[in-house]
């Protein structure tokens, strides 16, 4: 894995000035463009198209600089039709108009090119199985909230208050398959993962394809396949949050697993009364590189 993110990289700047399709780079470096984007994103802070832009605007910058040619050469020589469309993407990402950085020779926001290594930091066994699924149904209450990587997602918390006391034990007796419980799903995530980007929460429970759906309640249809479960306990949210970077920096890089698109789910196991510690178990959905 860190070698095909390291081979993207090289593609990334092979291709600056042109229309980057990861989708053909992540076949021929055996994976999915889901799982791909999904590792970049978790390993190097940044969605890759964003990288993409970071990296065509820092070359681009350097033309601009330089001053031999006209804008609208530069413009068109990375991949923009015209000066305007330019200068709004040099703009977010410089802070500047290109006009304005040609005079006075900056500001400049430099984006240096990211390279991948696997560092000796998993001296900590990771509490992980395997688990065949067939398919089943996540019923709960659905909501759309933006993604928040750390610390208390509010939109979350406020989603599961809202929420009337009764239900919680009402959904409790629906649950009759693996995981079981209550359960935290999030689904529909953008394989980029920025922050603040939209996805599907949905506090429910886990139940056979054959239950019946109460109307007043939504519904996800989840696919047969294959679980990665990783058990994690402590502080809480930190610690699950901590397992789940660590799926990406030290799990997946390690084994012959990537991720498939599905929803990831929580279960909570044990915790304090405070909520300030637990005990968890993080399903992801996996499949063979």
């Amino acid at each position: 894995m860190i070698a095909a993110l390291n081979r993207l990289v090289d593609l990334v700047e092979e291709h600056l000035t042109e229309e980057f399709d990861v989708s053909g780079p992540a076949r021929a470096l055996g994976t999915t463009e889901y799982h791909l984007r999904r590792m970049f994103s978790s390993l190097a802070g940044m969605p890759l198209s964003e990288y993409v832009r970071r990296r065509r605007m820092t070359v681009a910058a350097a033309d601009v600089v330089r001053g031999e040619d006209d804008l609208l050469s530069i413009a068109v020589r990375h991949g923009y039709g015209s000066t305007e469309a330019f200068g709004r993407a040099f703009r977010a990402v410089h802070g500047a108009n290109p006009g304005d950085v040609r005079r006075d020779g900056g500001p400049l926001r430099t984006q240096p090119q990211v390279r991948f290594r696997l560092t000796v930091e998993g001296s900590i066994p990771m509490d992980t199985r395997i688990v065949d699924r067939p398919a089943f149904r996540l019923v709960g209450h659905a909501a759309r909230v933006p993604l928040i990587h750390q610390g208390v997602n509010p939109h979350i918390q406020q989603h599961i208050t809202a929420l009337p006391p009764q239900e919680h034990p009402r959904l409790k007796a629906l649950s009759d398959t693996d995981p079981a419980g209550l359960l935290q799903v999030c689904d529909d995530l953008d394989p980029d993962g920025p922050d603040g980007s939209e996805l599907t929460y949905l506090h429910g429970v886990a139940v056979s394809r054959d239950t019946p759906v109460p109307e007043d309640l939504d519904a996800i249809e989840v696919p047969a396949g294959r679980w990665a479960v990783f058990r994690t306990a402590g502080p809480h949210p930190q610690a699950l949050q901590d397992t789940w970077a660590a799926t990406a920096t030290e799990w997946f890089p390690s084994n012959p697993w990537r991720l498939r698109p599905g929803p990831s789910m929580v279960a909570i196991l044990e915790r304090a009364d405070d909520f300030s510690t637990a005990t968890c178990e993080l399903w992801l959905p996996v499949e063979p590189t």
